[in-house]
């Protein structure tokens, strides 16, 4: 593929529906080479003709943009005891998510053979035959170099990567991704052609992580290992973190400090329903929690705003450094949604410098849990394209 006919490709994800008009001016290339260019794409099946659009006067033009049909890509979204799977047309929009598939990824060929077959059933199971598949990206937790396609959470081979074992499985183009930087693609592709240019994705879930996108792309990193800002040492606790260091902001801002940060006061003798369930097993789950704040537990709650206030520290000193158009807050724990922004914005106002935090918005997720297999798709089929 030639970089007008990438070109063309981008404007019509980015706005929808051109006229040869519009792709001859954003491109800066001549009407007849444009025209050219778009015919080609339609009869390689990537583009189609979308009708005429009404104008203030004079014939009205031919718009043209992505051809649903042109095939279909696939999403998944490795957890620790389950994985999601979003499919998506050849526009980028959402035709299947299935979520909750049960599946204890383990770091041998067996096991990812075995989920490869899972996936496959899933998504032939949907109506969408195998060979109408164009691509597949698999996001998981931890450091993923999606270049050279190894995972250091889920290590098989140093010889074999594990985008390798995946695509001859699957028999189609893959890639893989961090978790943390599907979700910041997907989110930030789900805002239209408004979007800021600069953008921050915090994941705050069982750990903590970050996507970065920097003037419209995604940022990797020299190594591409970006974005791990659950291991900035900031603060003063003295908490062993999972990476082996002290002090990690993820020890206090993840939903394991938290469930940690809960245990601890029931063992101080506070009162919350989530006694009964500690009482019996001698544990709490990050689940149990989320479901406490929910049904407004007072002890949950109060959980859930110590969380919010040491994150909001941290996004305060990202604010300074990045001055970014947009944060965007997603991963399990924004099931507290006002019980933990109000803190983090309260954070934000008193730590970061006013000049640089004024422009900067911060919300939540709009995705949800579908953000990183939406994100895989989208990264599919831009990486299929080289769009990226």
């Amino acid at each position: 593929m030639t970089e007008e006919q990438r070109g063309i490709i981008r404007l019509c994800i980015r706005k929808g529906a051109c006229s040869i008009a519009d792709f001859s001016k954003e491109l800066n290339i001549s009407v007849p080479t444009a025209t050219k260019i778009v015919f080609q794409l339609i009869e390689d099946g990537y583009l189609q003709d979308c009708g005429k659009v009404g104008t203030s006067g004079g014939r009205r033009p031919s718009t043209y943009g992505l051809n649903p049909e042109a095939g279909y890509f696939v999403g998944v979204d490795i957890a620790r005891q389950h994985f999601h799977i979003a499919i998506s047309d050849f526009k980028g929009e959402l035709k299947f998510y299935i979520q909750d598939i049960a599946f204890v990824l383990e770091a041998n060929a067996d096991s990812f053979r075995s989920m490869c077959r899972k996936i496959m059933d899933s998504v032939t199971g949907s109506g969408i035959s195998w060979d109408k598949v164009l691509g597949v990206g698999i996001s998981l937790t931890g450091r993923v170099n999606p270049e050279k396609g190894f995972s250091l959470s889920y290590f098989v081979s140093d010889d074999i990567p594990l985008k390798d074992i995946f695509q001859r499985e699957l028999d189609t183009a893959v890639t893989i991704e961090n978790d943390s930087r599907a979700m910041t693609y997907g989110e930030y592709m789900s805002q239209g052609s408004d979007t800021d240019q600069d953008m921050l994705f915090i994941n705050l879930s069982w750990g903590l992580g970050m996507g970065m996108i920097l003037d419209g792309h995604l940022y990797y990193g020299k190594s591409g290992f970006s974005g791990e800002i659950g291991h900035f040492p900031m603060l003063d606790n003295d908490i062993i973190c999972r990476c082996g260091k002290i002090g990690c902001l993820e020890t206090g801002a993840s939903g394991s400090a938290l469930t940690r940060w809960i245990k601890g006061r029931l063992k101080e003798g506070r009162r919350s329903p989530l006694w009964k369930i500690y009482d019996e097993t001698g544990d709490i789950s990050l689940q149990n929690v989320l479901d406490a704040v929910e049904n407004e537990d007072v002890l949950a709650i109060e959980g859930i705003g110590e969380i919010g206030a040491t994150l909001g520290r941290g996004i305060a000193g990202l604010i300074n450094v990045f001055n970014p158009g947009l944060v965007v807050i997603g991963g399990r724990l924004i099931v507290g949604r006002d019980y933990l922004m109000l803190p983090i914005r309260t954070a934000v106002n008193k730590l970061s410098l006013s000049k640089v935090s004024t422009d900067t918005k911060i919300r939540f997720s709009r995705l949800g849990r579908s953000a990183a297999a939406i994100g895989d798709c989208l990264l599919s089929r831009a990486k299929l394209l080289d769009l990226l």
